[in-house]
């Protein structure tokens, strides 16, 4: 019997470490794909929010960082607010295998929101207000956790994803069933003919 990769074990440890921590997640399609609840850090504006993380684990991982994601819009400098897309240095480009998944959730994250980035903004109508209209960039954060981080949503997020993956995999038992009837079908027609008659067929 093999034994799983050192990578692979590391995905495990990792997400078993992370669901020890109290953090909220949702296997969307094994442990290397999955989205965890991410909650708005306090004394900021962002606190209150709940926003839904999107993780996802490469086979390289952790020599390779993960990608992650803001699935639930939300108005900072360094995200961008469609894609949901992080611009943040220590995963993107110091990241070592010394970091782990929850770092990600309890420190690199939090830190982001309390103290962003408007140098090198993916989001730049943010990077503006927080640079040259501090007020109106408080405001805009307060609506956008208002419209799009409520916990209501974030569940309601969460549940969707649920039942896409439970699709997903219906989907593909349907898939694997359907194609073993249609072996048995052919074997029921191959057998139909006489011993004879397939060795004609053999021959032609």
């Amino acid at each position: 019997m093999c034994s799983p990769s050192p990578g692979k074990r590391r995905i495990d440890t990792d997400v078993i470490k992370l669901l020890e921590s109290n953090h909220q997640v949702t296997i969307m399609s094994g442990l290397n794909e999955f989205m965890v609840k991410f909650a708005g850090p306090r004394d900021t504006e962002y606190e209150g929010g709940i926003w839904n993380i999107r993780v996802d684990l490469s086979d390289r991982y952790p020599f390779k960082s993960p990608s992650i994601g803001f699935m639930n819009r939300i108005f900072h400098p360094n995200i961008d607010e469609m894609s949901g897309t992080v611009c943040l240095d220590v995963i993107n480009q110091t990241w070592t295998p010394m970091y782990d998944l929850t770092n990600i959730f309890e420190s690199f994250l939090p830190q982001l929101l309390a103290y962003p980035n408007p140098v090198d903004p993916l989001n730049g109508d943010a990077a503006a207000l927080y640079l040259h209209k501090p007020d109106d960039y408080k405001k805009k954060v307060r609506e956008y956790v208002q419209r799009f981080a409520t916990a209501d949503m974030a569940d309601g997020l969460s549940a969707t994803c649920d039942g896409q993956s439970s699709s997903e995999h219906q989907t593909n038992g349907l898939n694997s069933s359907n194609q073993t009837n249609k072996n048995e079908s052919d074997d029921e027609i191959l057998s139909d003919f006489s011993e004879d008659e397939a060795a004609d067929m053999d021959l032609e």
